[in-house]
């Protein structure tokens, strides 16, 4: 899991990003785009004790449910029609577009 009170913690140190990842194990990347979130919402250090990473993550980048209602491929089915001489995916494709 990212450290992402390590990250700020750091950063508020005057740390580099290419400090901060090798400290925290994480890439420069991460670094950077924690640091900006960060600076997105204000949320500057020292941070409240009760606020964990994994509320620091739900805070930085919360999660987006997806609305999609796609059904989901009958597997057993594929794997059925799959076993059948002759039958390959782009086959199984072409007659479900059709």
């Amino acid at each position: 899991m990212t450290k992402y009170r390590e990250i700020l913690r750091l950063k508020s140190l005057g740390f580099s990003e290419r400090n901060i990842a090798h400290s925290c194990g994480v890439s420069r990347n991460t670094v950077a785009k924690v640091v900006k979130k960060a600076a997105e919402i204000k949320l500057s250090w020292p941070l409240d004790h009760d606020m964990t990473d994994s509320a620091l993550e739900e805070m930085l980048f919360p999660k987006v449910k997806s609305a999609t209602n796609k059904r989901m491929p009958d597997y057993d089915y594929i794997r059925r029609e799959l076993l059948r001489n002759g039958v390959n995916k782009k086959l199984l494709w072409v007659e479900y577009c059709c």
